[in-house]
């Protein structure tokens, strides 16, 4: 006998990044050559202070519960990078929150936040977990269509055009997965001008803030409009910049009243973030920042092999990303066309089936991002990888009919 599970899991899809990631590691560990351009995750080890930070702190005792908010060691750090990085704006050790990673952050967020009859805006392409977490807890996604010729960006009238009077929350992210595109300071006070006249949160997720390139000026919304910030939201976190994915720290800096919600919440459920990965990310904000400088450099050596070389392949084409680690790639033209099997390409969901089958390369279908006939490919991996993939991609569209 099968017992009936909750309703509300019948609105919520899978993450379709973990899945595709997940295949590429099962046909890895048969042997098989993959290479993988799915995952969000830097390819470097995590920088060598940090981890003897972690040592010490469980030699010194560092391995039990702490306030569930997380240490206040951590939070007064956050408050102070924060300011440094966003003009100045200051929050309190009490308007921060340490979480199981930004995911889990958001996902506190939502539960907080949201219920039956609330829309939330989404720019797409969009995250993945972005409209799902809002699916879960009763609220409708509002999606807002951009293209790569006005670069993955919301104008202030898409914004207008879209928000409502149910709309509780705007969700933004800068620089953006899965595009890379990013804000410029007078694009987000042109966006803040929209959201002074509506009642609505504003969550912004600035996970790869740090991650921009080419001269690219990294913007907070939170500093280009500091006079909304009763209702901004920072979400943030030590996965990308510090190569700490699996540490699992994330965190947020909001008004007091939606952090101590967020506390409650996280209270019921995991209680604190694990102390010692805390410590690790005391050492992480506070410490040299010279291991991100070189992790943004060969970060920026490799977009250029990516944009180069998918711009250099017939049928595909994507923009210079501002940002993160991704590339947004539009295959439309390969859609339609005939694998050496007689399969007719029906969708980017089929494109990427069969470049993994055909190139052993995985990517990211666009239409899990809300973007048909695209795909993510992510050059956080070696320049190798990079140049042997595109090289395995043009040999298997070669083949298409």
């Amino acid at each position: 006998m099968t017992l009936d599970l909750a309703k509300r899991l019948d609105v919520v899809q899978p993450s379709a990044t973990v899945a595709i990631a997940q295949k590429a590691r099962e046909l890895q560990a048969k042997g098989i050559d993959v290479l993988s351009f799915s995952v969000g995750e830097p390819d470097f080890d995590t920088p060598l202070a940090i981890r003897d930070a972690a040592k010490k702190a469980m030699d010194a005792g560092a391995t039990r519960y702490t306030a569930s908010g997380g240490i206040v060691e951590l939070r007064q750090a956050i408050a102070e990078r924060s300011a440094a990085r966003r003009g100045g704006v200051k929050h309190s050790p009490n308007e921060v929150i340490v979480s199981v990673g930004a995911k889990h952050t958001l996902f506190n967020l939502a539960l907080a936040l949201f219920e039956e009859g609330d829309e939330v805006v989404i720019p797409a392409p969009y995250w993945v977990s972005y409209p799902e977490h809002a699916r879960m807890f009763g609220a409708e996604p509002v999606f807002i269509e951009t293209t790569a010729q006005d670069g993955y960006r919301v104008s202030p009238a898409q914004l207008e055009a879209a928000i409502s009077p149910r709309t509780k929350a705007v969700v933004l992210c800068s620089p953006s997965n899965p595009t890379g595109a990013a804000y410029s300071g007078p694009q987000l006070r042109a966006l803040a001008d929209v959201l002074a006249k509506h009642r609505c949160w504003i969550i912004v997720d600035e996970i790869y803030g740090e991650l921009v390139y080419g001269g690219f000026e990294q913007k907070s919304i939170l500093e280009v409009a500091p006079e909304l910030r009763d209702r901004i939201v920072i979400v943030d976190g030590v996965s990308k910049t510090y190569a700490m994915t699996g540490w699992r720290i994330g965190w947020m800096l909001a008004p007091k009243h939606l952090v101590d919600a967020c506390n409650t919440v996280q209270g019921q459920a995991t209680t604190n973030p694990t102390t010692i990965a805390q410590w690790a990310t005391v050492a992480a904000l506070t410490g040299s920042q010279d291991p991100v400088v070189e992790m943004r450099t060969a970060f920026e050596k490799r977009r250029q092999l990516v944009v180069e070389g998918i711009n250099g392949t017939t049928g595909l084409s994507c923009p210079t990303p501002e940002g993160a680690f991704y590339a947004f790639v539009d295959a439309s033209p390969l859609i339609g066309r005939k694998t050496p099997s007689g399969v007719v390409l029906a969708d980017d969901l089929q494109l990427c089936a069969y470049l993994l089958e055909e190139a052993r390369c995985a990517m990211v279908p666009g239409s899990a991002f809300g973007a048909p006939g695209c795909f993510r490919m992510s050059y956080a991996c070696s320049e190798a990888q990079i140049t042997e993939g595109i090289e395995r991609l043009r040999g298997a569209i070669a083949k298409l009919g």
